[in-house]
């Protein structure tokens, strides 16, 4: 979902974070289109994190996507090659990651996998991300999101993510 100099979410992040500023996010009401499905929520939740460069997140669309106490949690490894999972809330992701507006990132789903039980589900979905749209690809992972229907509309309580590594290589079950 981001990436300057560095080749993996993970790095990008770490080194926004370093330099971050506050990002105003303004209230608004969800998109129906993207509430009322599964695909919906997956397609917006890819779509707020891509653009080229100089163009503007829509922050305000993202927050409508999660409940008010969602957690992401983004599991790297550590130069030591220790697991180091990174736990933000909404606006302290939205803090470190707007600076995807200065490098163009465009992140897009390639294969899910959707488990459902009555008004809750799983979906793990595989990604790519590339600088631009048509670029190549410069990272893949795999998003494991958690969503419920509370009987009006679709949210997502939880996202955690991490991406592909030579050590940890996509599984094929998880692959177009």
């Amino acid at each position: 979902m981001k990436t300057f100099v560095a080749v993996t979410m993970g790095v990008f992040l770490g080194a926004a974070a370093a330099a971050q500023t506050h990002v105003e996010v303004e209230t608004v009401a969800p998109r129906p289109e993207d509430v009322a499905t599964i695909d919906g929520m997956v397609k917006a939740y890819y779509e707020v994190v891509s653009g080229p460069a100089g163009q503007p997140r829509d922050w305000a669309r993202d927050r409508t996507l999660y409940i008010k106490d969602l957690r992401f949690v983004q599991v790297d490894v550590d130069k030591s090659g220790r697991l180091a999972p990174r736990i933000t809330d909404h606006q302290q992701y939205v803090d470190s990651a707007d600076g995807l507006t200065k490098s163009g990132f465009f992140e897009k789903e390639i294969h899910r996998v959707t488990e459902r039980f009555g008004p809750i589900a799983h979906v793990w979905s595989t990604y790519e991300s590339r600088r631009t749209e048509t670029g190549p690809i410069i990272m893949r992972g795999i998003n494991s999101i958690e969503l419920f229907w509370d009987g009006q509309r679709w949210w997502i309580a939880n996202a955690i993510w991490t991406d592909e590594t030579k050590e940890n290589p996509i599984p094929k079950e998880y692959l177009p």
